[in-house]
């Protein structure tokens, strides 16, 4: 079905000497749009396919809501119905000829954290892994970006990419079903690499950076965001069971554990950008996520612990380079 959507993705990557990514697309897509795997994606497919048509599309995404115009009349209602067929929508937000995806995260927060921060990407090729449903990588194309790929193993959050992608037509962003474990390695392809909340769900946080700089150009910018705990070197959280209802979540260090991290992984000019608490203005539940969301996972009575007692989500963010 979806798999179609990627007829020129393969020579694009060839185009920019990278033959093993192209090599292994077809596997990458196949995989990753199992049927047999992911049951729900004839309905999803089914969502994307009833979009209305729209014609003379214009794309903004160099603002906190990505948005689509056009000067045409949109049956919002269809549009609306067809979009609600892809929640939950967890990255964002986004705006379709003025139906309003208010989802679950204010993706444009952490943006704002760390857009100043990093290097230009303008002319850059950039990896986005863990991306959701490609909302940086619409603000990384906004940056002059020449070609963003995203990857997620969720195939929800391609769907997602796609109801965009339909109407906005841009040929150097994509989103591909895929973890980064399952990309070949030593690909040195991208000159800017971002995990964003990606490193404390890996059982091996260590290979999981390995990797990143394994992607990387040398020179290249590594734009780092996972979650962190308040203390000094040596410092790591080590969750028993669930941490804040995410029983998926193996170790959280402190910045500068973190950064020590980065150093025995043989990356470079290592700067902590940005650590803030996580916010419920910035997580929280919507008509387009409608099931449980950051307030829900805190202590009621203390909620600068989690529900099961542990610190309250923090976030760092660290650039390092190869």
């Amino acid at each position: 079905m979806l798999a179609s959507h990627y007829h020129d993705l393969a020579a694009d990557l060839r185009a920019q000497d990278n033959p093993a990514l192209a090599d292994a697309l077809p596997q990458l897509l196949s995989s990753g749009l199992d049927v047999s795997r992911y049951g729900d994606i004839p309905r999803w497919h089914a969502a994307l396919e009833a979009l209305p048509e729209v014609d003379q599309v214009s794309l903004q995404a160099d603002q906190s809501v990505v948005s689509l115009r056009s000067e045409e009349s949109v049956d919002q209602d269809a549009l609306r119905e067809a979009l609600m067929g892809l929640h939950p929508w967890r990255k964002g937000p986004f705006d379709l000829f003025g139906v309003a995806i208010d989802t679950e995260w204010r993706s444009d927060f952490k943006w704002d954290r760390l857009a100043g921060s990093i290097d230009s990407l303008a002319g850059r090729r950039v990896l986005d892994v863990g991306c959701g449903s490609g909302y940086h990588c619409w603000r990384m194309l906004a940056e002059s970006a020449e070609f963003v790929l995203g990857i997620d193993p969720t195939p929800l959050f391609v769907y997602q990419f796609w109801a965009l992608q339909r109407y906005a037509q841009r040929e150097n962003i994509w989103v591909i079903p895929a973890r980064l474990e399952a990309l070949p390695p030593k690909m040195q392809a991208f000159e800017t690499v971002f995990s964003m909340g990606v490193l404390y769900h890996r059982r091996s946080p260590f290979d999981h950076l390995q990797e990143l700089r394994e992607a990387l150009a040398e020179g290249g910018q590594l734009v780092l965001e996972t979650l962190v705990i308040e203390g000094g070197e040596g410092d790591v959280l080590v969750p028993e069971s669930r941490y804040s209802m995410m029983g998926n979540v193996w170790f959280i260090p402190s910045a500068a554990e973190l950064m020590n991290w980065l150093k025995k992984m043989k990356f470079r000019d290592i700067e902590l950008i940005d650590v803030c608490a996580t916010s419920t203005n910035e997580q929280r539940s919507t008509d387009w996520m409608r099931f449980h969301s950051l307030g829900d996972f805190l202590d009621q009575a203390d909620p600068s612990k989690t529900v099961e007692g542990y610190p309250a989500p923090r976030r760092a963010i660290v650039s390092a380079r190869r």
